[in-house]
This record gives C-alpha cells, sequence and structure tokens, in this order.
C-alpha cells in the first residue's frame, strides 16, 4: 500500500479523537535543528470532515484487538481496512509535512496492534527518528497505551511535549459494558505514573537551577529534555453512555484535582457502528457537549466548584443558557453589582465579563468612572451583562421585569444582528447564491432564494454549479460599468462557475469543497517519496 492510501486511511481514523491542543510548551528554534513550538499553538490546517486542528493528527496502525463498542477500528469490525506506518515512513511524513509548511506539530495515537508494548515501541521509535535524527523540537502529542510497561511509558514522556490516556467513559459500569478489554485500574495506573513523573521531573530540574552556595554547579551544554513538560491530559466519551453531567463534572473535578491533568476533553458520541448497547439515534449531543465544555471552563478560571454549577437534584446542565447565567438565575439576590466598585471574584460571576474583561474593568477604573460605552471600549458582551450590572448606581435596562423567567428569556432568545454592521440585515432564508444581482442605485446585493438543484451535468462545471445554488441553465455572469451604473449580463463561452472580475480577463479560482481537501494534499504526499 502506497503512503498516500495510509495516510488517508490513519488520518481518517483519527479525527473523532478531540483531545488534540498545542498549547502549554515555549520552546524556540535552535541552530541545526527544525520546529518550533508556542504557547499559543500552531498554525492551523483542517481535515475532510470539517475540524480545524493545529497538528498532524494520524493513527499508527488502525489494527486493534480491543472490541470497544463505540470504536470503528474495533476488531470486530470487517468493513474497514487495516493498515499500519512504519516509524521511518511516519517520520519521513511528518518531516515532509513540517518543510512544506503545512504542519507544525504531531498528534500521534494508535491502536493496539498484538499488545500494548509492541504498540508502544513502535512509537517510541518513531518519535525518535524525528527527535534524534532530524533534530525536530515541534510540538509532539502522545497517547499512551493503556496496559504499557511503565519503563517504556517513561521512555514515551521524554520524547513528547504533552502525554494522555483516554479515560473513554465516564464510570467503571460503562467501561465494562462498552469496552470490556479496558479496565479502569488499566487506566489509572499510567494516568499516576505520567503525574508522579512530571513532579518529580519538575522538582530535580528546580533543584538544578540553585545557582547560590559552594555546592552550584554549572549548567551542562546539552540539557535533557524535560519529561512530558506540557503535562496530561485525557478525554470522555459524552452520550454513549447514562451518565449525568453531574457525575461527568465532579469526575473532572477529581482528576485535575488528584493527577494535576492540564485538560479534560468531551467528545460528543458520533454513531460510527451499530451495536445494541449503544444508543439508538443518529443525533450528535454537540450541544451537550459545548455546555460541558463552558462548566469545564468555569471550574478551571472562574473559581466555581461543582455544587455551584450543577446539583444531583438537577444533574443534567440547562441547554437553552450556559451555566454562568444559570448560575446567575438561581442567585438574583446578588445582583445587579455595581461595576465601578465591584471585587475582581464577584466581577467574574456576571455573565458577559469574562477574566480578561474583568481585569481590564479593574484597570480601567482606576482613572474613570465606567458607564456602558466605555464597557463596550472594553470588549465586554454588554447585551448579556446588562441585566446583572449597575453603572454609575443606575441600572443598565430601565423598566425591565427583574424576574428569573423575563431574564431567562432574554438570555436565550437568538442573538440580535443590531442596527449596523455585517448582521444588521439579518438572516436570510436559503443560501444564498453567487449569481445574485446588485441594485443599480446602493450597490448593494439583492439575495434571491437559490433555485431547486436539478441533476448535475456531467464533465467539467457540475460542481461549481452545485455550489452557485442553480441547475443546468444557471450561466456565469460577468460584471460591467456604464458610467455610474453596474449590471450584469450573461457571457457566453465562459465555464459554469467560474464568475470574474470587472475587466479581468482571467476567472477565479474554483471553490474547493471539504470533502476533497485531502485530494489537495496527495500531490505533495507522493512528491516525498
Amino acid at each position: 500500500m502506497d503512503i498516500a492510501r495510509k495516510l488517508e486511511l490513519l488520518a481518517d481514523a483519527a479525527k473523532y479523537d478531540v483531545a488534540c491542543t498545542s498549547s502549554g510548551v515555549n520552546r524556540s528554534g535552535k541552530k541545526g535543528q527544525l520546529g518550533s513550538a508556542t504557547q499559543a499553538g500552531c498554525c492551523h490546517s483542517f481535515t475532510p470532515d470539517g475540524r480545524c486542528v493545529t497538528l498532524l493528527k494520524v493513527l499508527m496502525t488502525n489494527v486493534c484487538t480491543c472490541d470497544c463498542a463505540y470504536c470503528v477500528n474495533r476488531v470486530s469490525n470487517r468493513s474497514i481496512e487495516r493498515t499500519a506506518f512504519t516509524p521511518r515512513e511516519l517520520a519521513d511524513l511528518t518531516i515532509g509535512f513540517y518543510r512544506r509548511n503545512f504542519i507544525e506539530g504531531l498528534f500521534l495515537s494508535s491502536g493496539v496492534a498484538g499488545n500494548p508494548d509492541n504498540t508502544t515501541e513502535l512509537m517510541i521509535r518513531a518519535l525518535e527518528i524525528l527527535r534524534h535524527e532530524y533534530g525536530f523540537r515541534g510540538y509532539i502529542h502522545a497517547k499512551a497505551i493503556p496496559g504499557a510497561s511503565p519503563e517504556l511509558l517513561q521512555q514515551l514522556g521524554f520524547l513528547c511535549d504533552r502525554l494522555s490516556v483516554n479515560m473513554e467513559l465516564p464510570s467503571a459500569a460503562s467501561l465494562a459494558l462498552l469496552a470490556p478489554d479496558k479496565t479502569k485500574t488499566n487506566i489509572l495506573a499510567p494516568m499516576r505514573q505520567i503525574c508522579d513523573n512530571c513532579a518529580e521531573d519538575a522538582e530535580s530540574r528546580a533543584l538544578s537551577r540553585r545557582t547560590a552556595g559552594p555546592l552550584a554547579q554549572r549548567k551542562t551544554k546539552t540539557a535533557a529534555r524535560a519529561f512530558a513538560p506540557a503535562g496530561q491530559s485525557t478525554q470522555m466519551i459524552i452520550g454513549a453512555s447514562p451518565e449525568s453531567d453531574h457525575h461527568i463534572l465532579n469526575l473532572s473535578a477529581s482528576l485535575y484535582r488528584t493527577l494535576s491533568l492540564k485538560r479534560v476533553f468531551f467528545s460528543a458520541y458520533v454513531p460510527v457502528t451499530r451495536d445494541p448497547r449503544l444508543p439508538q439515534t443518529d443525533r450528535v449531543p454537540l450541544n451537550r457537549e459545548h455546555r460541558l465544555y463552558q462548566a469545564d471552563w468555569l471550574m478551571r478560571f472562574y473559581e466555581f466548584s461543582v455544587d455551584e454549577i450543577i446539583d444531583e437534584a438537577d444533574p443534567f446542565l440547562d441547554l437553552e443558557v450556559d451555566p454562568k447565567a444559570a448560575w446567575a438565575l438561581r442567585h438574583l439576590d446578588l445582583f445587579p453589582v455595581e461595576v465601578n466598585t465591584a471585587s475582581y471574584e464577584v466581577l467574574l460571576r456576571v455573565p458577559g465579563i469574562g477574566v480578561r474583561g474583568a481585569k481590564l474593568i479593574l484597570r480601567a477604573r482606576r482613572h474613570s468612572t465606567l458607564g456602558a460605552d466605555e464597557l463596550r471600549k472594553l470588549g465586554i458582551a454588554w447585551k448579556r451583562a446588562r441585566y446583572f450590572v449597575t453603572c454609575k448606581g443606575a441600572y443598565a435596562v430601565p423598566g425591565a421585569d427583574f424576574s428569573a423567567p423575563w431574564l431567562r428569556a432574554q438570555l436565550a432568545a437568538p442573538i440580535d444582528g443590531g442596527a449596523h454592521g455585517r448582521r444588521s440585515a439579518k438572516e436570510v432564508p436559503g443560501q444564498l447564491s453567487l449569481f445574485d444581482g446588485l441594485d443599480a442605485q446602493t450597490g448593494h446585493v439583492q439575495p434571491k432564494m437559490p433555485a431547486a438543484p436539478s441533476p448535475l451535468p456531467q464533465g467539467r462545471g457540475g460542481e461549481e454549479l452545485l455550489l452557485a445554488g442553480g441547475g443546468p441553465a444557471a450561466l456565469p455572469l460577468q460584471e460591467r460599468r456604464t458610467g455610474a451604473q453596474r449590471r450584469l449580463e450573461p457571457k457566453s463561452g465562459a465555464v459554469p462557475g467560474n464568475g470574474a472580475r470587472p475587466g479581468a480577463g482571467r476567472s477565479a479560482p474554483r471553490p474547493q469543497t471539504a470533502p476533497r481537501a485531502f485530494a489537495a494534499l496527495k500531490p505533495a504526499v507522493e512528491a516525498l517519496f
């Protein structure tokens, strides 16, 4: 099998793993070596399903001995094509993409091929080629395989920037039902080892940096790499098992507290396989996933506890309003607050005011008294915050019914585009056509409902007509100018779907659809070998 086909299969198999982030490492470039890593992240790339990722995200192999009900790569799935990278192929592919500025890092996971130790050894060999032979200093995130030996896990940690072990499911009962080959002990043991190794490595490095005293040592010219300097993360599948949001958030808080995790990722269950143990629905709970991320953010940065966000009596998050607004509606006796006198902790509790906004308010009110205009300039989400604050002693929404039902209706209402800007024209029903006319007086686009799609013609131009929203009768148009007026006239003999600029003889580039994203990379892959 050629390398392009392997990349197509193994990159597609890795798209369901969302525990992919490049934050936490700041490492500059070095002469004679490749790459760097920054805390702000790496350059963006796009997967065929539309996800925006920052790394080359692939599996070492999609061969797996486990039979997890929710996984497309499970051993009982006979409908997929199996393949694997060799360590040399993966290293060469990563460096080739990096040199062409497609990526700046690597996210490497794998199925369990044979046994966990064998799979981990293949991953270590690929990373050793990258780090030692190519001198690659970019960001690498590796997935540890549950059940691998501690020695191999420690070796893997010194080669990558972040390690992660997937929790898979929020409870041991669901794990035994849907992933019988994995146990709670096999998952928590490597997570505990990673936590201990990170702490031990940080302590030893802190001791070595001490320069006071007669026993101070000179810094070696070639310092050893740190053990997983970006820490560890984990991922849980949401919606495949019956656990409540209250249970999931308590588990996340426990992982942050006991294992020093940097991030807990939530992945909405995507029905890629059919199994009687799984929910019999095609709906993906993306809104629930979004609310869990918001609640997780409140715990990590806004000093909220789990009991403040959600309680056992009502164990699921409100899908209509965000968790912070839901907390404010339950504690209206604390609102409204005066923005010119409220403390930092109180400002963090106001919907529409974030960590950055609260700090800017504290800094700005040292020099002036803040009102609505000043808060807008500071970047506060004023349309949300105005219901819970006063400015200069005056309530921002005079005549409002300050009650939970009324405020909830305002917060759950669709976003208003406002009286100016791009969204002022409201939402136009249907999809805009590429061939909308222009008003001769104002120059504004006059949107029209797209015609009913008809069968695509064979040959060149079919995809462009579909993107334009028209059928075979849709003709390309060219814009002409006559004085101050502008009009559109059909141009015969043009390639369908390629609009032209005024006064230009060449057509615009053809738009590329998401399913063809890999096709654009295939020539570059073939050029590597």
